[in-house]
């Protein structure tokens, strides 16, 4: 069984919109994940089931958990879980939206659309703080291992965040504290190897952990009236990739905290399974 092929595109869409659901009329769900599944294709439309929507639908899902609430040294990284997660893919906005409408039509009454953000790409996937976002993330044969869940159920799973960034804040420190921050060069995306141990780059070395700690980015920027930031995506074979980093950034491992919070911060939280691809076809079904 595959994993859906959206989560596989290298370069993220020019724009795209992250659509949570929470669980409304658990009867429902499977007359509701069986419509879902015959629409969505997991190219365009990425399907992602929080741990509520697997329990109403029957599905045993071992590695499947609820994205915990952390907190340490002053900073808390919050939990905001939901039932059902879409990332919808694309060119243009409207067609976003009237895709949005037909799918939030065809999963009620089970579902209930909370939250709708809109992202975009921005320069060749950067974010707005203007460094490249993934710039280790695997690639080719090695992504499809990293995102590929080793149990007979396949499929990925998806950490998903909203980061809020202080871009003034930012942007008003000097170059080299920014790029310290990082802990790669703004001008060349090049990584500096005194940085200090704070950087960024460091605290989420993937290949630094016991065992390696693989994921695949597809985070995109987004803005909300006077907010902007970032939805941070990422993809593995199991969730405790992504968690130990997010660990080892709020300084758990070893008292360092990520020079990230400088500018940045967590305000939402959320873990889904996205079910595998079979002739084209989403295995949703219980």
């Amino acid at each position: 069984m595959k994993c859906q092929q959206g989560i596989l595109f290298e370069q993220v869409p020019a724009v795209a919109r992250h659509v949570f659901l929470t669980l409304a009329d658990s009867q429902d769900v499977p007359r509701a994940l069986a419509a879902l599944a015959a629409q969505a294709d997991g190219i365009d439309t990425v399907v992602g089931l929080g741990v509520a929507a697997a329990q109403a639908l029957g599905k045993q899902l071992p590695l499947l958990r609820v994205f915990p609430a952390l907190s340490n040294q002053g900073i808390d990284v919050p939990s905001t879980q939901h039932a059902l997660w879409l990332w919808l893919r694309g060119e243009d906005r409207g067609e976003l939206l009237l895709r949005t409408m037909q799918l939030e039509q065809l999963l009620a009454p089970a579902f209930k659309v909370v939250q709708v953000t809109d992202s975009f790409r921005y320069l060749s996937g950067h974010d707005l703080s203007g460094y490249e976002d993934g710039t280790e993330n695997p690639v080719g044969d090695e992504a499809v291992q990293v995102v590929t869940a080793p149990d007979q159920l396949g499929g990925s799973y998806a950490a998903i965040q909203h980061w809020e960034h202080d871009l003034a804040y930012m942007q008003a420190l000097p170059q080299q504290e920014q790029d310290h921050i990082i802990g790669r060069r703004l001008s060349d995306n090049e990584e500096i190897e005194d940085a200090p141990e704070s950087a960024h780059v460091k605290r989420t070395a993937m290949e630094d952990f016991d065992p390696e700690a693989f994921v695949v980015r597809r985070s995109m920027p987004y803005i909300d009236g006077d907010t902007a930031g970032l939805v941070f995506l990422a993809f593995a074979d199991t969730l405790d990739a992504f968690e130990v980093q997010l660990r080892r950034m709020i300084g758990l491992d070893d008292g360092i905290t990520d020079g990230l919070f400088r500018f940045s911060r967590p305000v939402t939280g959320g873990y889904y399974w996205c079910p595998p691809v079979v002739k084209g076809r989403l295995v949703l079904d219980s």
